[in-house]
């Protein structure tokens, strides 16, 4: 069927493109925030991967900071939120512990950035994500959880301690709070683009 010619003979569009696709990765140490990241921001129900820490987990895994911390992900959450008429963002978030690293490779193909989680309070849990992307040349921003509403030190004491480039964002958030989410994914994005851009 032809399309109804507009005023000037121009046709009228009646198809529209859906959003492009576009993948980030949520990452960071146990316990800090990634599963409620991804939950709060996803239009979707977000698929998760959580299993009950067992005694033997709790051995393993330092609970001290999250003493109320029942389940941990063991493979992935996943997550969607529609940026604009033009762009999708999939999210990723990956496992926090150090036995399921096997698994980032994985995850992190295909994406054009990720989110490293940080909470201030176990500061040395997030080395080795921030490592991961440096040594991918992922794009990627720092995101300081504001746990209990509060983050235990400044942005630019983070940064000198995980010794990040001037060029990574280290920025704070609260996980549990969409609009947080939302501006701190657009962060990562928007260093994305002007990497692609540039």
């Amino acid at each position: 069927m032809t399309p109804e010619p507009l005023a000037g003979g121009v046709a009228q569009q009646t198809a529209t493109r859906p959003p492009m696709p576009v993948k980030m990765v949520i990452a960071g140490g146990f316990g800090v925030g990634k599963t409620t990241t991804v939950r709060s921001i996803s239009e979707i129900v977000p698929l998760t991967t959580e299993a009950d820490i067992t005694e033997v987990a709790a051995g393993v895994d330092d609970l001290t900071h999250t003493p109320d911390k029942t389940t941990t992900t063991v493979a992935m959450d996943f997550g969607c939120i529609t940026i604009d008429e033009a762009l999708k963002l999939y999210l990723f978030g990956t496992p926090g512990q150090e036995r399921f690293g096997f698994m980032w490779d994985d995850l992190v193909e295909g994406a054009i950035g990720g989110l490293v989680i940080v909470d201030t309070r176990r500061l040395d849990d997030c080395h080795a994500a921030v490592d991961y992307f440096e040594h991918k040349e992922i794009p990627f921003a720092v995101a300081v959880n504001a746990f209990d509403g509060r983050i235990q030190h400044e942005l630019d004491e983070v940064r000198w301690a995980l010794d990040v480039a001037d060029q990574v964002p280290v920025i704070a958030f609260d996980a549990r709070e969409r609009g947080s989410v939302r501006d701190a994914l657009l962060v990562v994005l928007e260093l994305a683009l002007s990497r692609v851009e540039g």
